[in-house]
């Protein structure tokens, strides 16, 4: 009994010479990739079949699948090859300039020239292969030529049709120069569209979330008290939803609240905590030495007070302030023995090494670091 052959799924790839069709299909088939390009070489010249069946498998297989989304690469300078097409077109009207045959030669200068421009917007554009350089060497060549063959025309056979044609292909090179601006408006009218709908969709599962699962975890926090298992389990839960629902599509950059949201995350993940984030002012760069001074000052109050701590951020011209607040026992400096060095190297001497301030004062109601550090406006 014979058993079927297994191939491979019929898909382009993404390093073509065109469309990477030709190289998709001999995989599927088991040929070599050259015999396939033959045969649709040879298929042309039976009425064009040969350039229509590959026009349509370029259209209906989809590329080869790709997570890191890898752009697709084409080795023929198809644009190019347009170009110089439309170049020595250009060179026949110039040559015959006044004849009958003229406006068929317009009419290719016109189709060659507008390939170019097309294939250098919609394939070019992603290509990482093709500079810049050579993109503006494409449309602005096709201005040019365009433009040449339309006056040359115009003034060789001055009459109604000549006139109509040269007058068509001079919109068409005003075409090819607001034609990647208007391409770049409509992309960007797209995109702000999208963002739209998911900023629509988000505030809808926002909603639907805050008034059943988000409640839900507040109150189980509220009745299972700040330093239990349960509360700290709620309190991680709450802190993902609220990000992912909040601060889902916030632009990526690590600044100094959101080294403290972190770490806040961290130690309430490790103690039974609960740290109140609160932050006055503009976004600021995170300055090591204070990341990790209010670390300590944080994990601290985690490990000797427990219960609520409270952190506040605020940012001014030129200077940052950090103050953490905890409502334990309270820790008096001077009492601590000569050998404790957390509080003192941690935090006090790594602040002033870094050019600031670090100052712990016992209260009333517990203890609260303050960190001051100047910093660049």
């Amino acid at each position: 009994m014979t058993t079927a052959i297994e191939r491979p799924t019929l898909l382009r790839s993404r390093v073509a010479v065109v469309g990477g069709v030709s190289d998709g299909l001999a995989l599927h088939l088991g040929w070599q990739p050259r015999t396939v390009r033959l045969l649709f070489v040879a298929l042309s010249f039976a009425s064009g079949a040969g350039a229509l069946l590959y026009l349509w498998l370029w259209a209906l297989v989809p590329l080869h699948p790709s997570e890191d989304d890898v752009p697709v690469r084409r080795s023929a300078p198809v644009a190019l090859i347009a170009i110089v097409a439309a170049a020595v077109s250009t060179l026949v009207v110039l040559a015959i300039a006044g004849e009958d045959s003229v406006l068929g030669w317009l009419v290719i200068v016109a189709g060659t020239a507008s390939v170019a421009v097309i294939w250098e917007l919609a394939f070019d554009r992603t290509d990482p292969d093709r500079s810049l350089r050579y993109r503006l060497g494409v449309r602005f060549g096709a201005v040019g030529l365009l433009v040449v063959a339309g006056i040359t025309a115009l003034l060789s056979r001055p009459s109604a049709l000549a006139a109509i044609v040269s007058v068509g292909m001079i919109v068409i090179a005003v075409a090819v120069v607001v034609a990647p601006f208007v391409v770049q408006l409509w992309a960007d009218l797209m995109t702000q569209r999208a963002a739209r709908v998911r900023e629509l969709q988000r505030a809808e599962i926002a909603a639907h979330l805050h008034d059943s699962v988000l409640q839900t975890l507040a109150l189980i926090q509220n009745r299972a008290g700040a330093s239990s298992e349960v509360a700290r389990i709620a309190r991680a839960q709450e802190r993902e939803l609220r990000d992912w629902l909040f601060t889902g599509d916030a632009p990526l950059g690590i600044d100094l609240a959101a080294s403290l949201r972190d770490i806040a995350a961290a130690i309430e993940l490790d103690y039974p905590v609960r740290i109140e984030l609160v932050v006055a002012g503009a976004s600021v760069a995170a300055p090591g030495p204070l990341v990790a001074a209010a670390r300590e000052a944080m994990l601290n109050a985690a490990r000797h007070a427990g219960g609520t701590v409270s952190v506040y951020l605020e940012t001014s011209a030129g200077a940052v302030d950090v103050f953490v607040r905890d409502r334990g026992p309270g820790i008096d400096l001077s009492s601590l023995p000569a050998d404790r060095l957390g509080i003192r190297e941690s935090i006090i001497g790594r602040m002033t090494r870094a050019g600031g301030t670090g100052t712990v004062r016992k209260t009333a109601t517990g203890t609260e670091v303050h960190l001051h550090l100047e910093v660049p406006a």
